[in-house]
């Protein structure tokens, strides 16, 4: 019931951000920051548990530089990123114990990359023509899979997966993660040309039904490998939950873990079809 509520809860908030419209783009990228460095908080806190202890408020602050800065040069991305690595770099190089500096710089410029640098392309994609039925898009195929995996998963799932980075995923669950996030790709475009033929442009898929449901297959794998990595990061630092933030769902990097990659999936495909 908890996780119900609180999906009740954030779901409706989540879709309010996304159409709000053009002129508060800006909204969206400030959460999406906001998301990242809860998210960061809650990494840097399991990897404590391994030894790694590099400042969190460095860690942070690069983030949120990180966002400040693609909202100013959207087209500078990597180069802001490089220059906040070697700035994390040369940080932890002068605070760090001697005997901790190599795992405090990889964990600090990991999870600025991790959390952060993979979320920007939420914010990329919003910003497009069509942003909102994109976002849409995205978030609706990554949770149609994980529902249809959870349920699909624990009513018939007797293959595991990969038992050493999550014990509980079966390839049951896998192949219901894909034909729910199809199916939900599906009626995303028969919505969309429903309310075509009623003058309303909320949603618009513009390429041919074919495109998107390449798309929906790419979207949920990488969303399905995140999901896997993140479930392996925890096991490596012995916990079940990255936080406890939010209600029946863990932690925000719990919730956020499949749509690390497969935003930047979304994106990157998107950038290759526009290229080609």
């Amino acid at each position: 019931m908890k996780r119900v509520i609180t999906a009740v809860i954030l779901i409706p908030l989540v879709l309010a951000l996304v159409f709000m419209g053009p002129r508060w783009h800006w909204v969206f990228m400030l959460a999406t920051a906001g998301v990242a460095a809860l998210a960061a908080w809650e990494f840097l806190g399991m990897a404590e548990i391994g030894g790694a202890k590099p400042s969190r408020i460095a860690v942070l602050l690069a983030i949120i530089l990180l966002f400040a800065g693609n909202f100013e040069w959207p087209d500078q991305s990597t180069t802001i990123l490089g220059m906040l690595s070697l700035a994390l770099l040369v940080f932890c190089t002068f605070s760090s114990p001697v005997e901790r500096m190599m795992p405090d710089i990889a964990v600090a410029i990991f999870c600025l990359f991790y959390t952060g640098f993979t979320l920007l392309a939420l914010p990329a994609l919003h910003d497009e023509a069509n942003g909102p039925s994109l976002i849409t898009f995205l978030l609706c195929v990554v949770w149609a899979g994980d529902i249809a995996a959870l349920y699909i998963g624990r009513q018939w799932g007797k293959h595991k997966l990969i038992p050493r980075l999550s014990p509980n995923k079966t390839w049951e669950g896998t192949l219901g993660s894909m034909a729910g996030s199809l199916l939900v790709a599906g009626g995303l475009i028969g919505l969309a040309s429903m309310l075509e033929t009623w003058d309303s442009a909320r949603l618009s898929f513009p390429e041919g039904v074919w495109y998107w449901l390449g798309l929906a297959v790419v979207v949920n794998l990488a969303a399905q490998v995140g999901d896997l990595a993140e479930s392996g990061l925890k096991r490596s630092a012995g916990v079940k939950d990255s936080g406890t933030l939010l209600p029946g769902h863990g932690g925000v990097l719990d919730r956020i873990d499949a749509l690390l990659l497969a935003a930047p999936a979304l994106w990157y495909a998107q950038l290759i079809h526009m290229r080609f």
